[in-house]
């Protein structure tokens, strides 16, 4: 996953993230927070000042609904990764501000990134073989390991899609869909328009508006993306 700020571009590999799920990052002074979600496919940036005050994450070692549980090391609150919203402790109810980031292939993001580049680094204290995933076959297989409060057989429950919340609608595009569709579509999702960008590649996709600028959206399994939005409206090639 990569993330563009303040002029220069970032590469969090998902071979290092699947083992340590969070980064706790300052760019130029600005805090950032990089998570990946291994069992949901998510991988989000935040903006971690909440009032004034920056906070700083950790990994719990539980799961909300198969997704990453984090918590600040200042509250102890419990923050659940997809709705970026704390859940239980002093910051129950708080929503962090989303940052927009990318997933991309360690080739494109080369040629597209022709300025200043940085790369997290293996070398991170840990013996871990950061080319192997501890998870296995899950990406395909069918099977969750921890139960989810809301399911749908629409899709294979890990087909990757890419979800956008706007003005309270939660609207997603299923990659086999955009695959039918081209590599380009309009749409809209509560009342604005927005061009999703298919790139089959790795596979991913990504959300624009009307003036081009790249919105915060989320690529995820279906089954996460579904469980914490049953009431989302699906994209389908040829019409809903």
């Amino acid at each position: 996953m990569t993330l563009d700020l303040s002029g220069q571009s970032y590469a969090y590999p998902v071979g290092i993230m699947n083992w340590h799920e969070i980064v706790n990052h300052q760019i130029d002074g600005r805090p950032v927070l990089v998570t990946f979600c291994p069992l949901c496919g998510t991988g989000m940036v935040f903006d971690p000042v909440v009032a004034g005050e920056t906070l700083t994450f950790g990994v719990s070692g539980l799961l909300h609904n198969s997704d990453l549980l984090m918590y600040d090391h200042q509250t102890q609150s419990l923050w659940s990764q997809i709705p970026g919203k704390a859940i239980a402790g002093p910051m129950a109810g708080t929503t962090l501000k989303r940052i927009r980031s990318r997933h991309e292939l360690w080739g494109k993001w080369l040629q597209r990134e022709a300025g200043e580049r940085h790369v997290l680094s293996t070398d991170t204290g840990y013996q871990r073989d950061y080319r192997r995933s501890p998870y296995g076959d899950y990406d395909h297989s069918e099977r969750l390991y921890f139960p989810v409060s809301e399911q749908s057989r629409r899709y294979h429950p890990k087909t990757w899609v890419v979800g956008l919340e706007v003005n309270g609608e939660a609207r997603v595009w299923p990659f086999p869909e955009l695959a039918k569709a081209g590599a380009r579509v309009s749409d809209d999702v509560g009342g604005q328009a927005v061009t999703i960008h298919y790139d089959p590649d790795v596979p991913s996709a990504w959300v624009e508006d009307e003036s081009g600028r790249e919105l915060a959206s989320t690529r995820a399994f279906w089954f996460a993306w579904y469980t914490f939005h049953p009431e989302t409206t699906v994209f389908q090639a040829g019409g809903d």
